[in-house]
């Protein structure tokens, strides 16, 4: 791909300036594609209905065509434009969470690009709650398909910086609002199949979600050793389906059971490889500090462990920040899995492949 130049221009997270929002729609309606951010993550926008635009989302990515998108609305009459059915259901959701971190699927409107799809017969939607978003979306006057704005399997950009890192010279548009408020990509539920399932747990919890469908079912537990997830071709229902994802260019080891168990195992294994001559970056909350202090490794700390929402918003940041310290390793500490845990724990398990020490 031929480098271009990339333009970052910062807008007001809460009250976007109208002329840098026309500039960007202005790009996506002539079929470029536009980096944007949302709560969740930052996103690389194309309009869902520009089959070359969105032809342009996977080459830039190096995203493998069996990975459907998640389209973006502003308004839920554009539903009418992308599905066949609205389930009652679907309405129930977005009245309680949209704008906001959650993905439906639903029956897709046979107008919706397959590119968009994987060529199945559903597709996932969202409403973002970030104002550059809805502001973008509105003015490029179409629904935005739009996967996290990096590198495919790498860690998902929660700042335009880290954007930059990954695809700078490969888009020609970023816009900076500053970092991202949740920090892990948004819950994707699957309304198609015979009871409401979770395929992608993120931004809005299990517990949330069953204030108002009880009957939602957790993600089902997969068997994730020995696959080879980059060899996968078979189309996805979901984005974040890969058995491998959200990973760092480095090894990362991730390390289960109670606080003490966990802990110990970790530093056992840190001055084991630091004795070793290698550099070693630790991955936990604030509590665990004192245990590594003087371990040698480089400590990144995501929050308190009791506090869920700190963690999922230092997540993605935390394991750039060990890359550019140039460790060989991270080893990561688990996390519990009630409220945004389980989106945390998602992302951890895909970013170590699977494999987790107890």
């Amino acid at each position: 791909m031929k480098p271009i130049h990339t333009e970052v221009i910062k807008v007001n997270p809460m009250y976007p300036e109208p002329t840098k929002i026309e500039h960007a729609a202005k790009l996506l309606r002539s079929g470029e594609v536009v980096v944007f951010p949302t709560e969740t993550v930052y996103g690389l926008g194309a309009d869902a209905f520009q089959p070359v635009a969105l032809e342009r989302i996977f080459s830039v990515k190096g995203r493998p065509y069996s990975d459907p998108l998640i389209v973006h609305i502003a308004d839920e009459h554009e539903l009418e434009q992308l599905t066949t059915t609205i389930p009652s259901k679907a309405k129930q959701l977005a009245e309680a969470f949209w704008p906001g971190p959650l993905t439906i699927i639903v029956p897709c409107n046979p107008r919706v690009p397959h590119l968009v799809t994987a060529g199945l017969d559903t597709v996932a939607i969202r409403m973002p709650r970030h104002p550059v978003a809805l502001a973008l979306i509105r003015a490029a006057g179409s629904p935005l398909a739009a996967p996290s704005a990096n590198r495919f399997m790498h860690v998902s950009p929660t700042t335009a910086q880290h954007v930059l890192a990954d695809l700078g010279g490969r888009v020609p548009l970023i816009l900076d609002a500053g970092p991202c408020e949740v920090g892990v990509e948004s819950t994707v539920l699957d309304l198609c199949s015979a009871i409401p399932t979770i395929l992608r747990p993120g931004g809005v919890s299990l517990e949330a979600l069953h204030t108002v469908l009880p009957e939602v079912q957790p993600p089902p537990q997969r068997h994730l050793e020995n696959k080879e997830a980059h060899l996968d071709t078979t189309a996805q229902a979901s984005p974040g389906q890969m058995l491998t994802h959200y990973a760092p260019t480095i090894p990362l080891l991730l390390f289960d059971g109670s606080i003490e168990t966990m802990r110990d195992t970790m530093l056992t294994e840190v001055k084991r490889r630091v004795r070793q001559g290698e550099r070693v970056g630790v991955l936990v909350a604030d509590e665990d500090i004192p245990t590594f202090q003087d371990s040698g490794a480089v400590i990144r700390s995501l929050g308190k462990a009791d506090i869920p929402e700190q963690v999922a918003a230092a997540l993605f940041a935390g394991l750039r920040a060990l890359e550019a310290a140039e460790v060989q390793i991270i080893l990561c500490r688990n996390f519990d899995e009630h409220g945004l845990g389980l989106a945390i724990r998602d992302r951890l398990l895909k970013a170590a492949g699977g494999k987790v020490f107890r």
